[in-house]
């Protein structure tokens, strides 16, 4: 049995039925219990992206916002929706939706998890599944086994898959070969995570939005130019996600599973890895950062994953294996995607390659971020330096090492360190669930008060969460303003 077989094989243990029931019962649980606040709050979460200012510990509410998302849009805004369809069928992109919609409240509650058990190490905040377990459950040795779990995801296992992305899309579209721009890449990306989460902070802020509202602009004219299709589409989605439809009704199991698995591949919600992001923001209140993250969900999956979704599918430059075979002999992945942009603009594989390059390398610095958190818990002391050293090399090879592997392989490891993450993390933030919803309850509180929410974990009963235990007075919203 060789490596590639093993590891396909751990790969379809963990993304089982049980983990794809776990991540949409979480969803509902938490949907359910927070009274929807993804829906009640969201004129909170518009208003919240810009509010705050990063400090010489933390980032601003935006910046944090923007790391959050250089990790979850990514090659799975691309490549992952394209496979979700090739899989599962269009009623995949559905089971997208939903799953975004129902983790945008997962979101919030491990976002919020993270602001009220981060800590200051180092000069910097630090917060992410690893504090709050240990902090909020008491339980150290399985803090340190999410710790570990997420360095092994995010240095080793994940950077493959966009490094692979980058390589394969700039090969097909410019004839660059692999090496050269997996050794691109790796250049570029040691210039940034040698200079930690402020310059990370800084580059990802003015990249990320230019880089979605780019490729969402594309994919609006595209849909412009076939918009009598439009309802056809729609139409196309919901009956396949169902198994109305004629020709994908005997495969709305696979539309589940992939559209599940690819939706939290991409919008990353209960996964943890946002999380990190979160801890490290500077707000008056945990549920100001939560409720941002939440609006990060939607901005992924139904802003960008649909985006692709909507220009493979109105254009039909798409297959579905075993069933549908629009463009014969197109692998799968981002081609699709380039053959839906040329349908109008004819310059499909370039302008996918370079929306793709934006994606996937902000993803990277992401995964640098996440697991640097991660060390920087297990690390005991400060003159431990070595292990980001060590950290920053493991995964700058990595990433050279996906750039010149096949897109299976990659893809598989990629799915393993995301169904680790996951696993460990749901676990953790439904028995942490309490201090999230009174953080929920307390910030309603104050703001029905017209108090600009300040938190105090005293207050409410909640233990082990020094950074909070000493707070400015609240102030009205008027003189906070």
């Amino acid at each position: 049995m060789n490596f590639e077989h093993i590891i396909k094989s751990f790969n379809d243990v963990l993304w089982g039925t049980p983990l794809i029931c776990m991540c949409l019962g979480a969803g509902i649980y938490f949907s359910l219990k927070t009274r929807f606040l993804q829906i009640r709050l969201i004129k909170d979460m518009l208003k919240l992206l810009l509010e705050g200012k990063s400090s010489a510990q933390g980032i601003s509410s935006f910046q944090a916002l923007a790391v959050s998302l250089s990790g979850r849009v990514g090659t799975g805004n691309i490549a992952g929706v394209a496979t979700a369809i090739a899989l599962g069928g269009p009623g995949a992109v559905f089971w997208m939706w939903l799953i975004a919609f129902l983790g945008a409240a997962t979101a919030f509650v491990e976002s919020s998890l993270a602001q009220i058990y981060k800590v200051e190490k180092d000069g910097q905040y630090r917060g992410g599944p690893a504090y709050y377990i240990e902090k909020g459950l008491k339980l150290k040795w399985y803090a340190v086994a999410f710790a570990v779990a997420s360095i092994f995801s995010c240095g080793f296992f994940l950077p493959g898959i966009q490094a692979n992305s980058i390589a394969v899309s700039l090969q097909h579209a410019m004839g660059i070969p692999k090496t050269v721009s997996g050794a691109f890449v790796v250049m570029l990306l040691s210039a940034i995570v040698f200079g930690g989460i402020r310059r990370i902070g800084r580059v990802a802020e003015y990249v990320v939005p230019f880089m979605a509202i780019g490729y969402v602009l594309c994919s609006l004219i595209i849909v412009a130019f076939n918009l009598e299709k439009l309802p056809a589409v729609l139409s196309l989605i919901l009956s396949s996600a169902f198994g109305a439809h004629q020709v994908f009704g005997g495969i709305v199991g696979s539309a589940i599973s992939f559209g599940v698995k690819r939706g939290i591949f991409s919008n990353e919600a209960g996964q943890g890895s946002a999380a990190h992001a979160a801890g490290a923001a500077e707000v008056t209140h945990p549920a100001k950062q939560g409720l941002v993250q939440a609006f990060s969900v939607y901005i992924d999956t139904l802003f960008v994953c649909s985006a692709t979704a909507f220009m493979i599918l109105i254009t039909g430059q798409y297959n579905v294996e075993g069933i549908v075979n629009n463009i014969p002999g197109v692998e799968i992945g981002p081609m699709y995607t380039q053959k839906a942009v040329e349908t109008v603009f004819g310059v499909g594989p370039i302008f996918v390659a370079i929306s793709l390059f934006f994606f996937a390398f902000t993803t990277l610095m992401a995964y640098y971020y996440i697991a640097e958190t991660n060390v920087a818990y297990l690390k005991k002391n400060p003159s431990q330096k070595w292990l980001i050293t060590a950290l920053r090399i493991i995964l700058l090879a990595s990433t050279f090492y996906g750039s010149i592997k096949t897109a299976d392989l990659v893809w598989a490891m990629g799915d393993i360190g995301v169904a680790l993450m996951t696993w460990l993390n749901l676990v953790a933030i439904f028995m942490l669930r309490k201090p999230a919803f009174l953080c929920l309850q307390d910030y309603e509180r104050q703001k029905k008060l017209k108090i600009n929410p300040v938190f105090r974990a005293d207050d409410l009963g909640i233990a082990n969460t020094d950074f909070w235990t000493k707070q400015p007075p609240r102030k009205t919203i008027d003189q906070a303003a």
